[in-house]
């Protein structure tokens, strides 16, 4: 009898956390990763150093500097100040118009920012930061059909923005229109294939659908396009764990602990998997390093008595199972597998006794 690592879960507070893979004792689920993907205001951070074009006339003013520079820098009251100069002096300038509505909405003056979005869009109807702006003032407010109207208009401008797709496959979630989000994000895969945010909004939308299969290729997409983040590689991991589909959590497992070779969690998960899957030997090794990273972490050390009562090795299983009885001591698992490796080695009246704890905890393991 086994039974699955209990794992505990994180809030990714960003996307850029994908990347940097775990912190100490916790692995990342599925809800979390995709309820911590950016906002689509997010994706549109760059756009107060990218509003004017080079050939307008408030491109090569010392202001626009001033504002990029205090926007770098966090300070967006003084951003904003130095936009309402550029503004005003070039008031045929749709770039500039479109900065002070960007610092404006940062600020949360939304009157300020539609009255500047509306300005730089009658200068200019085609421009499409404007409709980004008016969406980006209506979804702060969670205003999201007023949001959808924007940025219907800026897909039928600029019809390969895969951010754009992005944020109308984020606000049809929001407002209940599952299919349509789902839609929407595989639009923005298209246009995006090679950005991993586009397919783990396309991963949130199958999910609330109830498309488990769909989800995880997403999620596995989006790890094929970031080969170098451990974090998305672990969370394709986990969720196959979290499924019962241990073999299938292998490979992505693998591959995030050649990114992490000094992760713990990642050599625990992927140790248990192989355990599971009869690739005892393996599994010994990375259970073993798991433990030499992180000595107190229970779940390896079960996992590891596992592995060596499956080889017979029953002293080594009654140290594995002690180690994990005293670091998870309401978990009735381990007792259960320490009095059957007790009774192995001729220890009858201490099989007895761990049986006798095993028998006083509940069934369903406590998470310590």
């Amino acid at each position: 009898m086994h039974t699955r690592p209990a794992l505990t879960f994180f809030a990714m507070i960003a996307f850029a956390s994908l990347t940097s893979l775990l912190p100490a004792q916790e692995a990342p689920s599925i809800d979390r990763l995709l309820n911590k993907l950016p906002p689509p205001e997010k994706l549109a951070k760059h756009s107060v150093h990218s509003s004017l074009q080079q050939n307008d006339p408030a491109a090569k003013d010392k202001l626009l500097q001033d504002v990029r520079t205090a926007a770098s820098r966090g300070n967006f009251p003084q951003a904003l100040g130095a936009a309402r100069k550029l503004a005003a002096k070039y008031p045929n300038s749709p770039g500039a118009a479109s900065l002070r509505g960007m610092c404006a909405w940062r600020m949360r003056q939304y009157p300020e920012a539609v009255s500047a979005f509306e300005h730089a869009r009658s200068i200019n109807p085609k421009a499409t930061l404007p409709y980004w702006g008016l969406a980006l003032v209506e979804g702060a407010q969670q205003h999201y059909a007023g949001a959808m109207t924007h940025l219907r208009h800026l897909v039928e401008l600029d019809p390969k923005s895969p951010a754009a797709y992005y944020a109308m496959s984020d606000c049809s979630l929001r407002l209940g229109h599952k299919q349509e989000s789902v839609e929407y994000a595989k639009k923005a895969t298209t246009l995006g294939p090679s950005e991993a945010v586009y397919w783990l909004q396309l991963a949130k939308a199958e999910k609330a659908l109830g498309h488990t299969d769909a989800t995880l290729n997403a999620i596995g997409r989006g790890a094929e396009v970031s080969p170098d983040s451990a974090g998305l590689l672990a969370i394709v991991g986990f969720s196959y764990i979290n499924l019962n589909r241990t073999q299938e959590a292998i490979g992505p497992l693998q591959r995030a602990v050649r990114l992490v070779p000094n992760n713990y969690l990642v050599h625990a998960q992927l140790g248990f998997c192989q355990v599971m899957n009869g690739a005892v030997d393996q599994g010994i090794t990375h259970l073993r390093k798991a433990v030499s990273i992180n000595s107190r972490y229970g779940p390896a050390w079960e996992h590891l008595g596992i592995a060596y009562q499956k080889q017979g090795r029953h002293k080594d299983a009654v140290s594995s199972f002690e180690k994990a009885t005293q670091l998870m001591p309401t978990a009735r698992l381990p007792w259960q597998h320490l009095a059957e490796e007790y009774a192995a080695v001729g220890r009858p009246a201490d099989a007895q006794r761990a049986a006798a704890r095993a028998g006083r905890l509940p069934a369903t393991p406590k998470k310590t």
